[in-house]
């Protein structure tokens, strides 16, 4: 990021640096040793289905909120930061739409069809108790996020039961 404006300082390039919010989608990590929240909770309610477990045990609360973005929608920023001469060197990329981790586990167990029940384990962590990030400054150079989180959720579970089982 500070090479990028530094650059764009220095030599007057036309280099932007793109922070994006957290990412999901196909061809995701979904690892439960190292993957990020989103592709975990696919993995383990779509093997507690498959297997008719009675419960899903997730970390924290589930009362943390998150943000999230479908890839392809990253994809659409940097095509457009790209097609566009932008003023700046920095740039958040995000939908600016928040939800609880609960919420979250709740809909990815409604989309995969499980049944059965989630078991919050209090004694891991939770995290940040919040991260969401102001997009405006690019939202208001003409760009917007496309899919919504249910859109990317099933294509990401669609992608994960071809890819992954």
């Amino acid at each position: 990021v500070k090479l990028i404006e530094a650059l764009k300082i220095q030599y007057d390039n036309d280099y932007t640096s793109l922070m994006p919010t957290n990412l999901y989608g196909p061809n995701d990590n979904f690892d439960l040793k190292s993957s990020h929240v989103l592709p975990a909770m696919i993995r383990k309610f779509y093997k507690a289905k498959i297997e008719d477990s009675q419960y899903v045990e997730l970390w924290g609360t589930g009362t943390p909120k998150r943000e999230f973005m479908y890839v392809d929608d990253l994809a659409s920023a940097v095509l457009f930061s790209v097609e566009n001469k932008l003023p700046d060197h920095l740039y958040n990329v995000g939908t600016g739409q928040e939800l609880s981790i609960n919420d979250l586990a709740e809909k990815i167990k409604k989309i995969i069809g499980y049944n059965g029940t989630i078991i919050w384990d209090s004694n891991k962590p939770d995290g940040t108790p919040r991260k969401i990030m102001d997009s405006s400054k690019f939202n208001n150079l003409g760009w917007s996020h496309k899919y919504s989180l249910d859109f990317g959720i099933k294509k990401t579970v669609e992608w994960y039961i071809k890819n992954k089982v």
